[in-house]
């Protein structure tokens, strides 16, 4: 998707998730500006959002991920991560919430 991307990652409890995603984002911003896949500089926006599943959900979280193209035609990244917040009663902070792509 133009505006987001998903990582679907097995982590351990001893790796921070604040750490993956820092490295994450550092190593992925060096190789699209090396590669100069866009115009001026590549970033990220400030922020993450992250959710924790069970082994039991794994096969619907992938093809949740791989359906995202259809699932956006309906509703964007920005309007269903805001649904996921209030459904699940996140506490969030509105400077983090994803900005549209201008």
């Amino acid at each position: 998707m133009p505006d987001h991307s998903h990582v679907l990652v097995g982590l351990r409890p001893s790796i921070a998730l604040s750490d993956l995603v820092r490295d994450v984002k550092n190593a992925s911003t060096n190789f699209i500006n090396g590669k100069r896949w866009v115009r001026g500089r590549f970033s990220w926006q400030e922020g993450f959002g992250a959710f924790s599943y069970g082994h039991s959900q794994l096969s619907g979280i992938i093809k949740y991920i791989q359906e995202q193209e259809q699932h956006h035609a309906k509703r964007t990244f920005r309007e269903e991560y805001l649904r996921f917040l209030k459904k699940y009663e996140i506490e969030h902070d509105q400077r983090f919430i994803f900005k549209p792509i201008e």
